[in-house]
């Protein structure tokens, strides 16, 4: 496969597309007014902690507290990491230890900083009932959570609607070659990696480096590489984890502790390895950056990363551009005639698959063919467009049992390529297919987009009759309550306009009707939605006044 990293930066915003044979398979975009927070590790304090959801609140200096649920603080949760053999480098699920702490000869700042950091639990301050976790291998376990106490957070997934930041508890640092885990105690390696030799050298060189009481997972990109890159790569991630912990000692929540790289280093971290063919920047200060990471960490790949002079875009010379703007359209047209439409909730996306003009006498047969095309371009467009949460794809139906089966299977192959963690469940009768997806990141079209101002994000506004219709219900409520004859009216140009045509307009009837005289006055900055009276006598707005029922 040919696999290229594109980076392109401009004064106001970095983006960087990943081509796989030429075709857009993966889009990230990194803006000045859209901050990053993955990955970040703050001093926290546990603002509540509620039992009906299963998770606590924590302050982290954000505008929006973080969720932290039960099973990312408690060690005797299950986890689906596998100690011997972890592929999930990139973003590591961790399982916590337990640390017996002697805790008769310490001070409160002590035990305080101890409990920030992971090695005991919470300290029991009069607490009367503590919130507890069921699950299925340790049943009921206990929380030992309260309000208003430090701990160290990561955060684990970005906010998106109207939902904060996720944190786990369970910190990690990421390296080139290793995440270190500092209150672990096992060592994983990417299955990735097939040798058992090597498995066996990797995870020898790591009982050896790492201090005690810590652990890691070895990443895929440690394949092959000498004892000494490795340890340059741990001693690193220690070093900055001491830093962690000297913080921590001096500070008082929330605090920011530890903030990793921004995106394009991220990126050239965690997904340049040895598969991708070539790194194109059309920045001199990215790429003297990214020339700088590779000799220290990745001398190897220093060949395959090249500075774009060329006078045409660098995203239009390698026709990256135009995947790029059918990213943000709803409905995805094929060559073969076939379409499909994505819509978007906040936890929930729905794409449903048409046939358009591929109809055949064989409708079995065709509907077969069409959803085999069209999965794989379904596929595509989640990984590109970073779709989360529960996915539902209607697909086109089939009567034929074995042929939802290939569908099914068809499509877990496709999802393999997806370095998110999903989940891929059997086509119902009615032909849907359900998907879980991790999500980490805001997806594309969050981070490119702002709420529409007129229509409040729902993509349709309020019709003229209908707003015409809730005036109407003001005014009643108006004549109700007050006998002043005065107004004034302040809608957008194009209501008024409306209220205004024909000889015997709609304005002149609300007027007759409700004896009231009305001076209408036209705003540009007025959404089409909303109106305001203003009274002429009293020489303010009114409208909430009278608002009820309309």
């Amino acid at each position: 496969m040919n696999k290229k990293i594109l980076i392109n930066s401009t004064i106001n915003e970095v983006r960087i597309a990943i081509t796989e044979d030429k075709q857009l398979a993966e889009y990230f975009i990194d803006l000045p007014d859209k901050e990053k927070l993955l990955g970040n590790i703050y001093l926290g304090r546990v603002n509540r902690v509620v039992q009906g959801l299963n998770a606590a609140f924590i302050s982290i200096g954000q505008k929006q507290d973080a969720f932290l649920h039960f099973s990312d603080i408690d060690e005797s949760l299950e986890s689906d990491v596998e100690i011997e053999d972890d592929e999930t480098e990139d973003e590591p699920e961790t399982e916590t230890l337990s640390k017996a702490v002697d805790k008769s000869h310490k001070t409160d700042d002590e035990i305080s900083t101890d409990v920030a950091l992971r090695k005991t639990h919470a300290i029991k301050r009069n607490v009367t009932s503590e919130a507890t976790f069921s699950t299925k291998s340790s049943g009921n376990i206990q929380i030992n959570l309260e309000e208003g106490q430090d701990i160290l957070v990561q955060v684990t997934r970005e906010a998106y609607g109207t939902k904060g930041v996720k944190v786990t508890s369970k910190v990690s640092l990421p390296g080139r070659y290793v995440v270190f885990l500092p209150f672990e105690e096992w060592i994983g390696v990417s299955k990735k990696i097939n040798s058992h030799k090597e498995r066996s050298r990797l995870r020898k060189l790591a009982r050896n480096t790492l201090p005690k009481g810590s652990g890691c997972i070895i990443r895929t990109a440690a394949h092959g590489k000498t004892d000494d890159e490795l340890k340059e790569d741990w001693d690193s991630l220690i070093t900055t984890w001491k830093e962690v912990e000297q913080k921590v000692e001096l500070s008082k929540p929330p605090t920011l502790l530890y903030q990793d790289m921004h995106l394009t280093s991220s990126i050239i971290r965690d997904l340049f390895t040895k598969d991708v063919t070539e790194v194109i920047i059309d920045s001199k200060k990215l790429y003297n950056e990214i020339i700088i990471y590779l000799k220290k960490k990745s001398p190897a790949l220093l060949d395959k990363v090249t500075y774009y002079k060329g006078k045409k875009s660098l995203f239009d010379e390698y026709g990256v551009e135009r995947d790029i703007a059918k990213t943000f359209r709803r409905t995805v047209h094929l060559k073969s005639g076939a379409s499909f439409a994505i819509d978007q909730t906040e936890a929930m996306v729905v794409i449903d698959i048409n046939s358009g003009r591929s109809v055949d006498k064989d409708q079995e047969g065709t509907a077969l063919k069409t959803n085999m095309e069209v999965l794989k371009e379904v596929a595509r467009h989640i990984r590109l467009r970073d779709l989360a949460g529960i996915i539902l794809i209607d697909f086109i139906d089939m009567k034929n049992p074995a042929n939802r089966k290939k569908v099914y299977y068809a499509m877990n192959k496709e999802l393999e390529r997806d370095r998110a963690k999903t989940v891929t469940y059997p086509l119902t009768k009615l032909g849907l297919l359900q998907i879980t997806r991790q999500r980490i990141n805001q997806n594309i079209s969050e981070k490119v987009s702002d709420l529409c101002p007129t229509c409040g994000g729902s993509g349709k506004i309020t019709s003229k009759s209908v707003l015409l219709n809730q005036i109407e219900r003001w005014l009643k409520n108006f004549r109700a309550n007050t006998k002043e004859f005065r107004l004034e009216l302040v809608v957008h140009p194009d209501i008024a306009d409306y209220m205004t045509q024909g000889t015997l307009s709609r304005l002149s009837k609300l007027m007759i009707k409700y004896f009231v005289k009305i001076n209408i006055k036209q705003a540009d900055s007025m959404s089409i939605s909303q109106f305001q009276f203003h009274s002429l006598k009293k020489q303010k707005d009114i409208t909430s006044e009278y608002m009820n029922g309309a």
